[in-house]
């Protein structure tokens, strides 16, 4: 009896999970179209395209909503089975409200590794794809920023000139062994200039022993100068947030690969920042489904829907809105990052723990 009344938990739970899934995806889809179709409004391009694009981004919006998405499922299956008294019968067959809350918890718990250990490459390959494709299509092409195993590469224009920049891999604000080519707007080179160190907090870069070659007469003339001042369009600041979309890096990839990136000149902020963002995924699932469980099942009255709607939205309102600010804190450094990651946890299980003492007593 006991397997048999735990396969309809699970079945019915993961059924409630995937419906609720299947309708944020769609609705995912309708929004995000419109701004793929603005974008590709103005080029020849088939309707294919933008919707082939959507498709594959929004798998990786769901992820970041898949708290919510767990919680707004637990709390349909919950109210449902309370509602056509299965939960009553439940009870009668020993199962308790601790006992059906761990049977479901647990199972949000599993969900979350799964989703980061299979589900979460394969998004994140997705969203790589989404945004290599989107920057073929790129209005702006006179600026371009990449990087790769050879360096930092950028493509630049300053002054109706065409300049092509690159250096070794950055060490916090600075970058190492830089070259610089810049040409006419015939693309016609006129200037070269390398350098071993430039510091990129500004955007007039403070560059050390520089060498540089002008052309004077069809011949380049060499100047060695010890310090020099180079403007960019670019800066540390907008050179690391064009990099800093965690959506395209993976739980298994952080977690393998983390000093290698760290090596490679990703910021160890906006590494630890991301990882510990997917580390939590399956803890937030987990006490999602509890916080759902305690507001359902302390009462079997049908008269309380209405005030289970209205109080699922005002916490799911509250709890992102605690998340962000959290994380806020921890970027500006008013308080460490990765606490200011789990903090919304550790609130929801000092909640959750008083909410299981009442719940155990129904």
């Amino acid at each position: 009896m006991n397997s048999i009344i735990l396969n309809y938990l699970l079945k019915n739970f993961l059924k409630s999970f995937f419906i609720v899934m299947i309708v944020i995806y769609a609705f995912g889809i309708i929004l995000n179209l419109f701004e793929e179709i603005e974008f590709f409004k103005n080029m020849n391009v088939s309707i294919l395209t933008p919707l082939i694009l959507t498709s594959i981004f929004v798998p990786s919006m769901i992820i970041n909503l898949l708290p919510f998405i767990i919680f707004i499922s637990s709390m349909w299956f919950m109210v449902k089975i309370r509602n056509n008294k299965d939960l009553l019968i439940l009870k009668v067959y020993g199962f308790s409200n601790v006992k059906i809350f761990f049977v479901l918890a647990i199972t949000s718990f599993l969900i979350g590794w799964i989703i980061l250990i299979i589900i979460n490459p394969i998004t994140s390959s997705m969203v790589k794809y989404y945004e290599s494709t989107k920057s073929k299509y790129a209005r702006d092409i006179d600026h371009l920023v990449t990087f790769n195993k050879n360096g930092l590469w950028i493509k630049e224009n300053h002054d109706n000139n065409d300049r092509i920049i690159t250096a070794s891999k950055p060490e916090g604000t600075n970058l190492k062994d830089i070259v610089i080519f810049q040409f006419d707007d015939e693309f016609v080179l006129q200037k070269k200039i390398f350098a071993k160190n430039a510091d990129i907090t500004t955007n007039n870069w403070s560059m050390s022993e520089v060498i540089i070659f002008e052309k004077k007469n069809n011949l380049f003339e060499k100047m060695n100068i010890k310090e020099y001042k180079f403007f960019s369009n670019y800066n540390y600041e907008k050179i690391i947030n064009l990099f800093n979309n965690s959506n395209t890096m993976s739980f298994v990839d952080l977690s393998l690969n983390y000093q290698g990136l760290l090596n490679n000149g990703y910021n160890e902020q906006f590494l630890n920042k991301s990882l510990h963002s997917l580390l939590v995924l399956p803890f937030f699932l987990f006490l999602m489904t509890a916080l759902a469980s305690i507001l359902t099942l302390h009462s079997l009255k049908k008269s309380e829907n209405i005030t289970f709607i209205i109080l699922s939205l005002v916490i799911c309102v509250f709890i992102y809105y605690l998340k962000d600010l959290s994380i806020a804190l921890g970027t500006t450094d008013r308080m460490p990052l990765i606490l200011s990651i789990w903090v919304p946890i550790i609130t929801l299980s000092l909640f959750t723990i008083v909410g299981l003492l009442q719940i155990n007593e129904k």
